[in-house]
């Protein structure tokens, strides 16, 4: 995959915002393994490989088994995610997929069941704000070298 440009040195303020939205996401409520675990998912579903690739590390250092991320992809199958991973999952899956799903109340009265309101409104940040590094990495076809030069840059 041949990468299309490097975002960072065309808009240096866009992707400064970029970073500033990611830094105030570090300091949420929620843990750390259901954030990355969210990331995850969501990488899936739109096809990112930096993002997967960046996230699974962090993930299991957050506490992800690798278990988990093994069948991450067929969570509704698997009986190793609990209510609250599995009502965030159904959730980041429904946003993801928006046009598709239209965020279903039935999705949101089981997000509402295992989350405050506080809560709901963080992991919708988490899960807009993956969707958004996903479409600047697919879109823009980020590649391995690309990455390693944003984080020498930090």
């Amino acid at each position: 995959m041949t990468p299309r440009m490097n975002y960072y040195k065309a808009a240096p303020d866009t992707m400064k915002a970029m970073r500033a939205a990611e830094e105030t996401a570090k300091d949420l409520s929620l843990p750390d393994a259901l954030r990355e675990l969210v990331k995850m998912r969501v990488s899936q579903i739109n096809g990112c490989a930096f993002c997967l690739d960046m996230h699974a590390p962090v993930a299991r250092q957050a506490g992800v088994s690798q278990q988990k991320l093994d069948v991450l992809a067929a969570w509704r199958e698997s009986p190793v995610f609990d209510d609250r991973e599995r009502a965030a999952l159904a959730w980041a899956e429904a946003l993801t997929r928006i046009e598709q799903t239209g965020a279903p109340d039935s999705d949101y009265q089981r997000l509402a069941v295992s989350f405050d309101e506080r809560e709901r409104v963080e992991l919708t940040f988490v899960i807009t704000l993956i969707n958004a590094w996903n479409r600047f990495a697919v879109g823009f076809r980020t590649s391995h070298a690309l990455r390693k030069s944003q984080d020498a840059a930090v």
